[in-house]
C-alpha cells in the first residue's frame, strides 16, 4: 500500500475508448495502493467508469468532470477535493491531445488547441493545486509528457512536439521552484504505447489498425508497444515516498526507443 490514505487527483482518468488508457490505469493503480482517488475527465461517464472499476475492487474513488483549459472549472474541482478530504497529496496530469500536421498544414486553431490541452491544462491544475500543497509543505506532481518532447517519432505533428517539450520544461521549473517546499514534480515520457488513444488519433496514418499495431510494435527495441500499465507503474513510483529524493526528472517509459539514434 505505497500510497496509503494519500489523496490523489487524476486529470484525464477516463479512457477515450474501450480498454485501458494511461490515466484510467493510473487511477486504478493509485487506488490499489491505498490512495483516495478523484477521477476527473471532461467526459463524466468515462470518469465514472473508472470509479466503478475501483469500487468493484473494494477501493476508494469519486468522479468529477471539467475541461482542463477552463480555469474556473479546474479550481472548482480542486477546491471541492481539498474541502472534502482536507488535503491534496498527489496531482497527476494525463490529459493529452495530438493532431497531425506540420506548420503548413495545421491551422492556427488546431495549434492553439494542442498547446492548451497539453500545456495550459498542466499550468491550470498546478495553479489551483499548488496552494493546497504549499499549505502542507508536501506534495507530488506527475505530468504525462511523451518521447515526442525530445525526438522526432515519425509522425507529422508539429504542435505536439512543441507542447510536450513545453511540458518537460514546465515540470523542471516546478521542481526547482518548489524543491524547498516539500513538493516534487516529475514527468513521464511514454514511447509507442498500445492504448485506445492511438486508434483515435494515430491510426489515420496507416492503411488500417492492424498495420498500425504491427508497424509500431516493430519500431520498438523490445518488439512490442508498451501498455497503460507501464505508465501507471512509473506514475506510482514517482508519486510514492520511494521517490522522495527524485524531482525534475522526465522519465522515458519507452522500451528503449529514446536511446535509438533513429
Amino acid at each position: 500500500m505505497r500510497l496509503q490514505d494519500k489523496v490523489a487527483i487524476v486529470f484525464g482518468a477516463g479512457s477515450v475508448g474501450p480498454g485501458w488508457g494511461n490515466g484510467k490505469a493510473t487511477a486504478v493503480t493509485f487506488a490499489r495502493h491505498g490512495a483516495r482517488v478523484v477521477c476527473v475527465d471532461i467526459n463524466r461517464e468515462a470518469a465514472e467508469e473508472t470509479v466503478r472499476i475501483i469500487a468493484q475492487e473494494g477501493h476508494r474513488a469519486s468522479a468529477a468532470s471539467c475541461d482542463v483549459t477552463d480555469s474556473a472549472g479546474v479550481r472548482a474541482v480542486v477546491d471541492a477535493v481539498a474541502e472534502q478530504h482536507g488535503r491534496i497529496d498527489i496531482l497527476h496530469n494525463n490529459v493529452g491531445y495530438a493532431q497531425m500536421g506540420g506548420p503548413v498544414e495545421l491551422d492556427e486553431a488546431a495549434w492553439h488547441r494542442t498547446l492548451d490541452l497539453n500545456v495550459t491544462g498542466c499550468f491550470l491544475t498546478c495553479k489551483h493545486v499548488l496552494p493546497h500543497m504549499l499549505a502542507r509543505q508536501s506534495g507530488a506532481i506527475v505530468n504525462v509528457s511523451s518521447i515526442a518532447a525530445v525526438r522526432y517519432t515519425g509522425y507529422p505533428y508539429a504542435a505536439y512536439y512543441a507542447a510536450k517539450a513545453a511540458v518537460n520544461n514546465f515540470t523542471l521549473g516546478l521542481a526547482l521552484q518548489y524543491a524547498r517546499d516539500g513538493i516534487r514534480a516529475n514527468a513521464i515520457m511514454p514511447g509507442l504505447m498500445n492504448t485506445p488513444l492511438i486508434f483515435q488519433q494515430i491510426s489515420g496514418q496507416y492503411a488500417d489498425a492492424a498495420e498500425m499495431v504491427k508497424a509500431r510494435d516493430e519500431a520498438c527495441p523490445m518488439g512490442r508497444m508498451g501498455t497503460a500499465w507501464d505508465v501507471a507503474n512509473a506514475a506510482l513510483f514517482l508519486a510514492s515516498d520511494e521517490a522522495a529524493y527524485i524531482t525534475g526528472v522526465s522519465l522515458p517509459v519507452d522500451g528503449g526507443l529514446s536511446g535509438r539514434a533513429s
